[in-house]
C-alpha cells in the first residue's frame, strides 16, 4: 500500500513538474530562443550587406564606369524577383510589420511574415546594395525579426491573435534592436511605433526578448556604438539653444515634404511617369535606377549605399562631405523606394540629416559641428517617422550622446510635432495600404 502511495505520488510530482517546464517552454522559452535566433540572422544579415556594398565599392574602384551598367541591370532585377517572387517584401518593411498587428487575418498575417518573404528581403536587399542603391538594413531587420518569431508560434497547439502580436511585435523590436546594437531603442520602438499599447502579462517576457537579441549582437560583434562616440563640450554657448529651435524646425519642415512625396507620389508625378510606373513597373525602375547611378557618378560616390561612412565621418570631425551631399542622398533615397525594391529608410535618413547637419554649421560656425549634426540626424528621423521618443533613444544610443540628452530629446519633439501638423505618420499611412481588401503587391 506505501508502494503505491509513494508511485502514485512520485507520477503526481512528474506530472507537476511536466505541466510547470510546459508551461516555461510556451511563456518564456519560445520567445527567448526565438529572440536568439533574430539576434543571429540579424548579425548574419548585417555582414551580408557590409559584403555586398564593399564588393560594390570595389569594383567602382577598378571601373569608374561600372556603376551605370551595374546599377541599372541590378535595379531592375530586384524590382522583377520582387514582384515575381517575393510579393511583400517590398520597402523597408515596418509598415508590413504594423499591418499585420493590426490585422485580425490569419492569411495576411501568414502571407506578409512567411519565410519566403525574409528570404527575398535578405536575398534582394543585400542585392540592391551590390547596385549601390541607397537602402538601410535596420527596418528590413524589423521584418526579418517579426516573420522569424512569428513562425516560431508552431510551438502552441493552439494560437491566436493575441499570441500571433506577441509574437511579431518581439521578433520585430528585436530585430531593431540587433540591428543598431541599441536594446532600448528596441524596446521603446516596439511600443511606440508597433505595439501602441503596455500589456503588464506580456511586457516582462517581450523586454526581455528584446534583450536578448541585442546581447546575442553584442556578444558576436563586440561592445560598440553605431556610429562611435561624439566629442561635445561639457557647456554649451547661449547660441546653442537657438541652435537647437532652428534645426528642429527646419529637420521639420524637410522631412515632412519627404514624407509627404513619399506618400503622396501619385500627386506630384507627371501622368506619363505615373502611367510609366503603373502599366510598365520594370521600365519605370530601370529609369528610376540610371537616375541613382548617374547621380552617385557625378557625385563622386557620395550617395552610394546607406550612407552611414559619410555620418560617421562627419560625426567624428575628421572630414566634410559635399555640402550637396543631403540633397541628392533624399533624390536617390527616394528614387530607390518608389521603385519597391526591399531596403529600409532608418539609416539613409539618419545619413542626410548629418548631411543638413553640415549645413547648419554654416549658420553657427561657433557650436561643434558634431553636436549639430547629432541634433539634425535625430530631428529627420523624428520628422519623418513621427517616432519621436524612438528617434532620440535611438540616436542617444548610437553616439554615446547622454551629454546630449535633454537637446536630443527637444529637437526631436519638436521636429516630430513640426511634421505631425503637415504630414501623417510615414509607417502608419503606408501600413494601412497592405490592410486594404486584395492587396498583394504594392509599389509606393
Amino acid at each position: 500500500m506505501q508502494l503505491n502511495l509513494r508511485y502514485l505520488n512520485l507520477r503526481f510530482i512528474a506530472r507537476t513538474l511536466r505541466r510547470a517546464v510546459h508551461r516555461l517552454w510556451l511563456t518564456y522559452g519560445v520567445f527567448w530562443i526565438g529572440a536568439v535566433m533574430v539576434g543571429l540572422v540579424a548579425v548574419a544579415y548585417a555582414r551580408l550587406a557590409d559584403a555586398a556594398f564593399t564588393l560594390f565599392r570595389t569594383v567602382e574602384a577598378r571601373f569608374e564606369y561600372a556603376p551605370l551598367l551595374i546599377t541599372p541591370l541590378v535595379g531592375v532585377l530586384c524590382v522583377w524577383l520582387t514582384r515575381r517572387y517575393f510579393a511583400g517584401s517590398e520597402g523597408s518593411g515596418i509598415p508590413q510589420v504594423i499591418a499585420t498587428v493590426q490585422s485580425g487575418e490569419p492569411a495576411r498575417r501568414d502571407r506578409l511574415l512567411s519565410l519566403r518573404v525574409v528570404f527575398g528581403k535578405i536575398a534582394v536587399s543585400t542585392l540592391g546594395l551590390f547596385g549601390g542603391f541607397t537602402i538601410g538594413r535596420e527596418g528590413p531587420s524589423v521584418h526579418v525579426g517579426a516573420s522569424l518569431l512569428y513562425n516560431m508560434r508552431f510551438a502552441y497547439e493552439r494560437s491566436s491573435t493575441r499570441i500571433d502580436r506577441q509574437f511579431i511585435v518581439a521578433g520585430g523590436a528585436a530585430g531593431l534592436a540587433a540591428a543598431f546594437n541599441t536594446p532600448l531603442a528596441g524596446v521603446v520602438f516596439a511600443f511606440e511605433e508597433l505595439n501602441k499599447s503596455f500589456e503588464q502579462r506580456t511586457s516582462g517576457t517581450l523586454i526581455t526578448g528584446i534583450l536578448l537579441a541585442g546581447i546575442v549582437a553584442l556578444a558576436i560583434e563586440g561592445n560598440y556604438t553605431h556610429f562611435g562616440k561624439i566629442q561635445v563640450a561639457d557647456a554649451f554657448p547661449p547660441s546653442f539653444a537657438i541652435a537647437v529651435g532652428v534645426i528642429a524646425v527646419f529637420t521639420g519642415l524637410m522631412g515632412a515634404l519627404f514624407s509627404w512625396m513619399m506618400l503622396n507620389a501619385s500627386r506630384w508625378m507627371p501622368g506619363p511617369v505615373r502611367r510609366l510606373r503603373d502599366e510598365h513597373p520594370l521600365r519605370f525602375a530601370l529609369v528610376c535606377a540610371m537616375l541613382v547611378a548617374i547621380i552617385g557618378f557625378l557625385s563622386g560616390g557620395i550617395t552610394w549605399g546607406s550612407g552611414y561612412h559619410e555620418a560617421q565621418a562627419l560625426l567624428s570631425d575628421n572630414e566634410e562631405v559635399n555640402l550637396m551631399f543631403a540633397p541628392l542622398k533624399v533624390i536617390t533615397l527616394m528614387m530607390t523606394y518608389l521603385m519597391g525594391m526591399p531596403g529600409g529608410i532608418f539609416a539613409p535618413t539618419l545619413a542626410i540629416g548629418a548631411g543638413f547637419g553640415q549645413l547648419a554649421n554654416l549658420v553657427f560656425p561657433d557650436l561643434t559641428i558634431s553636436a549639430l549634426i547629432a541634433l539634425a540626424m535625430v530631428g529627420y528621423l523624428a520628422a519623418v517617422t513621427q517616432a519621436p521618443i524612438t528617434s532620440f533613444v535611438i540616436m542617444m544610443e548610437m553616439i554615446d550622446g547622454h551629454s546630449m540628452v535633454i537637446s536630443l530629446m527637444a529637437t526631436a519633439l519638436v521636429a516630430s510635432s513640426v511634421a505631425r501638423a503637415f504630414n501623417k505618420p510615414f509607417y502608419e499611412t503606408l501600413s494601412q495600404r497592405y490592410l486594404e481588401p486584395g492587396i498583394r503587391h504594392r509599389v509606393f
